[in-house]
């Protein structure tokens, strides 16, 4: 009987030990998180002007905002004014102050006769997963 017990118990701890290293569990990976997807369309003429602001906003945004989690920038194949933003932030409130930083409203107010259309997909996240470097860009290769 004792026996049987000792794989049950090891398979919790190497379970717990798993989830503990991992950061968090699943079900608790998503839950509180604000993940928005922006679409933006951009005037051909200021394309490489609105990427220099973007990048600009987004280092800083990474570099100084313990809220804002990922901002992947991308832009569409086939339609590089086509530009996509998917954000993610600890939740709204870390969103909201996003959105009060002075790097925030400085790329807004420099880009604002560059944007030719802007919407703002509300989502609800489902999984969310990342690893924290990716070893093709370890060492700066």
């Amino acid at each position: 009987m004792k026996a049987r017990r000792f794989p049950i118990l090891g398979a919790s701890v190497l379970m717990l030990c798993l989830l503990c290293a991992c950061g968090r569990a699943p079900a608790e990976q998503t839950q509180g998180r604000m993940v928005r997807l922006s679409e933006i369309e951009i005037d051909p003429a200021q394309l490489e002007n609105y990427k220099a602001e973007l990048r600009e906003e987004i280092e800083a945004s990474i570099r100084l905002e313990p809220g804002v989690l990922t901002l992947y920038a991308v832009s569409l194949r086939d339609s590089p004014t086509s530009i996509r933003i998917l954000e993610t932030y600890a939740d709204v409130d870390a969103y909201k102050a996003h959105i009060k930083s002075p790097h925030f409203k400085k790329y807004k107010t420099n880009t604002q006769e560059m944007v030719k259309s802007l919407k703002l997909v509300e989502t609800d996240p489902v999984s969310l997963g990342a690893k924290s470097e990716t070893p093709a860009l370890k060492g700066g290769a």
